[in-house]
């Protein structure tokens, strides 16, 4: 199966050709998936080089004269080093971009910790009129950057990963979805984590919400779920863990409730290895979800840790 990157490219170009507006702004990483696209259309695929507060400074010199600028790089250089570029360059001067990440957490673990941007959600969340998708399947990533191409002028972040679902979900661009119901707590997976959060609550009397647009927060959704399952929450996020806390609290201000936020932690490992030595040691494989999960929940069915 392609990975969500795989696509990126592909369908971006295809919305070039049929879109005047459209235009792309790389800084090296991943011009080689739009050498056709370049070709075809100059004036609107710019590769900047290696300078990405160019990179979101020259999406919002298009954006003001009427282009709807898809930009792309690593997450690190996308969020974190052009950080004052978003906040000016876009949300000062009121203008609108897609912008569309890869190596989202750890996705390149040899890239090192300059590659990584666990925190790429939380940094967009202290900026006004940001939407945010994370796709968890290449058709997922494919329905959502149509989307955020359409959506007019708005801020939209589209993150991007080699972590994948199984199989696609229909998505919206809006609502999270109901993919098990139950009655004893409500647990919301954030795109790529689903499998392990399906997995890891199997048997369990919970409901488990599927979320791949964190921004807007869905609270209707999560009210009604919570309305009939109790309110306790849990939060599975494949980005720094407790990014959606204060959203959740916000949702259910007016009752008594209970929310844990499960995500990537703040330490950094070091000894960079595999993705899948990174799920598990922050705690997001199937097993670890369960014994944190079921604890706090209190639901019967969990194993206890050494058992």
């Amino acid at each position: 199966m392609d990975t969500m990157r795989d696509r990126f490219a592909p369908v971006v170009t295809r919305l070039l050709d049929e879109d005047p507006r459209v235009a792309v702004v790389l800084a090296e990483i991943g011009r080689d998936g739009f050498a056709e696209a370049l070709r075809r259309h100059p004036d609107r695929v710019v590769n900047v080089g290696i300078r990405e507060q160019l990179l979101v400074g020259a999406a919002a010199g298009m954006a003001l004269t009427g282009l709807r600028p898809v930009v792309h790089t690593f997450a690190s250089f996308l969020v974190e080093r052009p950080f004052e570029q978003l906040k000016l360059d876009l949300g000062h001067q009121g203008a609108g971009a897609v912008l569309v990440s890869a190596a989202a957490s750890f996705d390149w673990p040899a890239g090192g910790y300059t590659h990584m941007a666990p925190g790429d959600v939380a940094l967009l969340d202290t900026l006004d009129g940001w939407a945010v998708h994370v796709p968890g399947h290449p058709d997922e990533a494919e329905a959502l950057l149509r989307h955020a191409v359409a959506a007019g002028d708005d801020k939209v972040y589209v993150r991007l990963s080699v972590q994948s679902n199984a199989r696609a979900l229909p998505v919206d661009g809006e609502r999270f979805r109901t993919v098990r119901e139950g009655r004893s707590g409500v647990v919301v997976a954030v795109g790529p984590v689903l499998d392990a959060v399906l997995h890891a609550t199997e048997g369990l009397d919970v409901t488990v919400l599927y979320a791949t647009t964190v921004r807007p927060f869905d609270t209707a959704g999560l009210r009604r779920a919570t309305a009939a399952a109790g309110t306790d929450v849990v939060l599975v996020e494949p980005y720094l863990a407790g990014t959606s806390t204060a959203a959740a609290n916000d949702a259910l201000a007016d009752v008594p409730h209970r929310v844990l936020g499960l995500g990537v932690g703040r330490a950094e490992l070091r000894r960079y290895g595999r993705v899948e030595e990174h799920v598990a040691a922050h705690g997001l494989d199937a097993r670890s979800l369960r014994e944190r999960i079921g604890g706090f929940l209190a639901v019967d069915g969990v194993v206890p840790a050494g058992a």
